[in-house]
C-alpha cells in the first residue's frame, strides 16, 4: 500500500491525497486550490495524475478546497464512484454548480483580457453542465454504515462535526494477509459547536492522516465569539454604519444566521435588519433544512421549545436570491447586517458589498473565517489601507474585526485531544496535511510528544509505502 500526497500539502487548500492498495487507485477528495489566479487556474487545470486511472473516490465533505475539481475529474475520464454522505451529496450539487458559474464568469473577464493583447481565449476550468454531469457518479453512504468499495478494502464514515455531512473517513484494509485502519479526519470540526454533533473518536486506528489547520494555535472560547458579535453589530448601529460579513456559504453562514436568531430572540442586538445575500447560501440553508438527522442536542432542544419551527429563519432575516434585490442593498441608508459570500472575499457578492461599503468609517467588515495568503481577505485583515476590487482601487476606511470563535476548525488542543482518544500507542504513522507550513509541523510536534510513532509532514507530491 502506497499513498500519495497531491494537495493541502504545507497548505490549506487543494485537499487530494491518491491512496494505492491491491492495485486499487482510491483518491481521497479533490479539490480547488486557492491562491493566486494565475497559479490556480494552472494547478487546478493540470491533475498530477490520469483521471481514467483513479478506481473510486472518497469524499469527506462538501467545502470546495475539497470537492471542487470533481467535474475536473470526471470530465477528463474518471468513471469510478465518488463516494460521500447524504447531506455531503446534496451540498455538492449546490456547490458545484455555483462554482462552475464562477469558472465561466471568470474565464470570460480573462478573456477580454487576452482578446486585447491578440491571444487566444482559454476554455474554463468546468462548465456548469460538468458540474452537474459529475453528480451521476456520486454514491451516498450514511454514517456507521460499513461500505466495500474495492477488494480489501471497507469505507466508514464517522461524524466530524465540521460542516453538514462532514466525515471522518475510515478505510479498513486488507491486503497481503494483513489489517490495518486508516483514519483521515477530512476537516476536524469543534467540541460543543452550536448545530451540529460533536465530532467522533474511531477506534483502533493504525495509520492517521490528520488536518492542521489551526496546529498552532487556540481558538477563543465560542462563547466569547458570540460576546464579540454582539459587541460588533450595537457599536456599529451606534454608529449608523452596517455590518458587512464575508462567509462562506456553507456552514459559517447557517451558524451565523442561528447565532443572530438566538440573540434576537433574547433582545440583545437592536431591531435592525439582517440580509443573507447570496443564492449558493439561500441553496444551502434549504439543505440544511433538510438534513436534521445532522442536529446536535441543542438545535433539537431550541425546535421543541416551541419557540421557533425553523432555526435558519426568524422576523428580521431576509433571504436575497435576485440580482434586483441584492442591488436594491446598495441603497439602504440605516444600519443593517449584510452576509454575504464568498467567505474569503474573491468572487460573489460581497465584492459589490465591500466596494460600496469600505470607505465609510461607520461601517464595520467583520471577518469571521479564516483567509488564504493573496486573497482579498487576507489584505482586509491585515488592513492594507488600499485594496483592489474589479480592478480599481478603495481606501480601506471601515472598521475590521475578525471573530476567531466561529472557526468550524479544531484548534490546536482540540485535534491533540482527538489523537489522543484514537490511542497513540497503536499509530504506526501519521501524516499531517491541510495547514500552512507552520502549523503543520507545529502539531508533528505535538503529535509526536503524545507518543504517536513515525509522524511526518509531507512534501507536496511525496510518496510513501506503508
Amino acid at each position: 500500500m502506497n499513498i500519495q500526497f497531491l494537495g493541502a500539502v504545507r497548505t490549506v487548500t487543494g485537499s487530494m491525497h491518491l491512496l494505492t492498495v491491491n492495485d486499487t487507485r482510491i483518491l481521497l477528495e479533490c479539490g480547488l486550490f486557492q491562491g493566486r489566479r494565475k497559479e490556480s487556474f494552472e494547478r487546478n487545470r493540470n491533475l498530477p495524475f490520469d483521471p481514467a486511472s483513479v478506481d473510486a473516490m472518497v469524499l469527506s465533505h462538501a467545502h470546495i478546497d475539497h470537492s471542487g475539481n470533481i467535474p475536473s475529474l470526471v470530465k477528463n475520464g474518471f468513471r469510478g464512484n465518488i463516494y460521500t454522505t447524504p447531506a455531503s451529496r446534496d451540498l455538492c450539487s449546490a456547490m458545484l454548480r455555483d462554482s462552475g458559474h464562477i469558472q465561466e464568469s471568470d474565464i470570460r473577464y480573462i478573456n477580454k483580457k487576452r482578446a486585447r493583447k491578440g491571444q487566444p481565449p482559454l476554455e474554463p476550468l468546468y462548465t456548469v453542465e460538468d458540474a452537474t454531469a459529475c453528480l451521476g457518479n456520486f454514491v451516498t453512504v450514511g454514517y456507521h454504515r460499513p461500505l466495500p468499495i474495492a477488494p480489501g478494502v471497507t469505507l466508514t464514515f464517522y461524524e466530524a462535526g465540521h460542516i453538514l455531512g462532514s466525515a471522518v473517513v475510515v478505510l479498513d484494509i486488507e491486503e497481503e494477509g494483513q489489517k490495518r485502519r486508516l483514519v483521515f479526519t477530512g476537516d476536524l470540526g469543534r467540541k460543543d459547536k452550536p448545530i451540529l454533533r460533536d465530532p467522533e473518536p474511531v477506534p483502533d486506528a493504525d495509520l492517521f492522516i490528520t488536518e492542521s489547520t489551526y496546529g498552532d494555535r487556540l481558538h477563543e472560547p465560542i462563547e466569547e465569539a458570540g460576546r464579540i458579535l454582539r459587541e460588533v453589530i450595537i457599536a456599529t448601529y451606534q454608529r449608523g454604519g452596517k455590518v458587512i460579513v464575508p462567509s462562506f456559504a456553507v456552514g459559517r453562514t447557517q451558524e451565523l444566521v442561528y447565532a443572530l436568531h438566538r440573540l434576537t430572540e433574547a433582545r440583545k442586538i437592536p431591531e435592525m435588519p439582517i440580509f443573507v445575500d447570496s443564492p449558493l447560501a439561500v441553496n444551502a440553508t434549504e439543505i440544511f433544512r433538510l438534513h436534521p438527522e445532522c442536529y446536535d442536542e441543542e438545535v433539537n432542544e431550541f425546535l421543541a421549545s416551541g419557540r421557533s419551527r425553523d432555526p435558519f429563519g426568524f422576523y428580521r432575516l431576509t433571504y436575497i436570491r435576485s440580482v434586483e434585490r441584492s442591488k436594491e442593498l446598495n441603497f439602504l441608508r440605516e444600519p443593517a447586517v449584510i452576509i454575504s459570500a464568498s467567505g474569503m472575499c474573491e468572487a460573489g457578492r460581497i465584492l459589490h458589498h465591500l466596494k460600496n461599503n469600505i470607505e465609510d468609517e461607520r461601517n464595520t467588515v467583520l471577518i469571521v473565517g479564516w483567509q488564504a495568503p493573496h486573497t482579498l481577505g487576507r489584505r482586509l485583515v491585515e488592513r492594507q489601507p488600499v485594496v483592489k476590487i474589479f480592478g480599481e482601487e478603495y481606501r480601506l476606511k471601515a472598521q475590521v474585526v475578525t471573530i476567531n470563535g466561529f472557526s468550524a476548525h479544531a484548534d490546536r488542543n482540540g485535534l491533540l485531544d482527538y489523537a489522543r482518544q484514537l490511542g497513540p500507542e497503536r499509530i504506526q504513522a501519521a501524516f499531517v496535511v491541510h495547514g500552512e507550513e507552520s502549523s503543520s509541523l507545529a502539531l508533528a510536534d505535538g503529535l509526536r510528544n503524545l507518543g504517536l510513532n513515525r509522524v511526518t509532514v509531507p512534501k507536496p507530491g511525496e510518496t510513501f509505502t506503508l
